[in-house]
């Protein structure tokens, strides 16, 4: 145990993924609710990823646009899988987004006006992309 111990402190690559990740100074009273914008990130990474490997595979033409999806979801390996969790990513992170500003709302977060505005003009170009997302062909 103190091999590994040792591992994770030496180790450059492992002491930052150990400043960043695990041993990370916080508070000690701080609750759930402010693990949202961390959720958050990690969506986002999960939807570009999956939606950069189904576009490899999609094909934007109206008239082969659903045979695309069926041969996703059939033909390519773990395709199914990719678009179901494309699909449902979306809604994890707008279930994020939407605790994300309720949180922001019960700490008086909206008095900082900048930061509150970025975050409206962020959650207005989320709906787009979002949309633009599920009207594809």
């Amino acid at each position: 145990n103190l091999m590994t111990q040792n591992t994770w402190k030496l180790h450059p690559l492992l002491k930052i993924i150990d400043s960043t990740f695990i041993t990370l100074p916080a508070p000690s009273n701080i609750s759930s609710w402010w693990n949202m914008g961390s959720l958050l990130g990690l969506s986002l990474i999960i939807q570009l990823l999956t939606g950069l490997f189904l576009a490899m595979h999609y094909t934007a033409d109206t008239s082969l646009a659903f045979s695309s999806i069926t041969n996703i979801c059939r033909d390519v390996q773990y395709g199914w899988l990719l678009r179901t969790m494309h699909a449902n990513g979306a809604s994890m992170f707008f279930i994020c987004i939407y605790l994300h500003i309720g949180r922001g709302l019960y700490y008086g977060s909206y008095l900082y006006k900048e930061t509150w505005n970025i975050g409206v003009i962020l959650l207005f170009l989320l709906m787009a992309t979002a949309f633009m997302g599920y009207i594809l062909p």
